[in-house]
């Protein structure tokens, strides 16, 4: 008769934390010293492309996703590192999404309290700023990185590998939530995408957690990513309340209502129950 073994799950600790630091850094490394040779042998610098940024991007994200997958998750496992990206049924879709709208508006209200004049936070700003305008022009690039890659990756990296490995080591859900959201913050570098990263995480996060699908934080992330492109291009602003000519007290208050509704509905009227895959 034939044993059933519990699964061994692959848990995230500070080995785990190294091997992405360092498969990153790897993965962009390889594509820098690609580019090297290419000046060296073609003449050719390919750092100034709109597509070079694209392609560091996701040599980047492949290398810690690697790196994590042969030095963490088989060693412990001895199988392939895997996500489960089923989908939902459509019910569950029509209320994480008006949630996400809610927390977005929330967001945006707390990350517009944040100064972008004065000593610190003016000079910080105006380099944050002029850096994000340096990357790229391309339309079609931005969108393709911030709409496609961004949200791909990075639920794959925080919420599937980090999210994931720490509650698969005993971590309280609640808490490795919020690891992942801060660490998610963390990365982006500034105090007004950090705001909005960590409070955007917490429901990604969330969402995976009470689903078990990366394909519903994959999916929200991209919702998000979509608005702001959107408002950036046609509106110059990332700002709801600038784009449609509001006060930020009611971006705010309509946030509250939104996101407290569905995530009620979300958590008490429609419990969602999935099985890991």
């Amino acid at each position: 008769m034939k044993e059933n073994y519990p699964q061994k799950k692959y848990i995230f600790n500070w080995k785990g934390a190294f091997a992405l630091v360092a498969g990153m850094i790897a993965g962009t490394s390889l594509i820098a010293v690609l580019n090297v040779f290419s000046m060296m042998i073609f003449k050719n610098n390919f750092q100034y492309q709109d597509f070079y940024l694209m392609v560091v991007n996701a040599a980047g994200f492949l290398g810690a996703i690697f790196a994590f997958d042969y030095f963490v998750v088989r060693p412990q496992t001895g199988k392939k590192l895997n996500f489960n990206f089923s989908p939902t049924n459509f019910g569950t879709y029509l209320l994480v999404f008006p949630m996400m709208f809610g927390m977005m508006l929330i967001a945006e209200f707390i990350t517009a309290q944040i100064p972008i004049s004065g000593p610190f936070f003016g000079e910080y700003y105006a380099y944050f700023s002029k850096m994000m305008e340096q990357m790229t022009n391309d339309k079609a690039t931005m969108i393709v990185m911030a709409v496609i890659m961004a949200p791909i990756f990075e639920e794959i990296v925080f919420r599937g590998i980090i999210q994931k490995g720490l509650i698969n080591k005993g971590t309280k859900p609640g808490v490795a939530i919020a690891i992942s959201s801060i660490v998610f913050g963390l990365v982006h570098g500034n105090p007004w995408q950090f705001v909005g990263a960590v409070l955007l995480g917490s429901v990604l996060g969330f969402v995976y957690y009470k689903t078990k699908s990366l394909l519903l934080p994959i999916l929200l992330h991209a919702f998000n990513n979509l608005c702001s492109s959107i408002l950036i291009f046609y509106g110059n602003t990332e700002s709801f309340a600038d784009a449609f000519k509001v006060s930020e007290w009611i971006i705010l208050f309509v946030g509250i209502v939104l996101f407290a509704v569905f995530y009620y509905l979300f958590t008490r009227k429609y419990r969602v129950h999935y099985s890991e895959i």
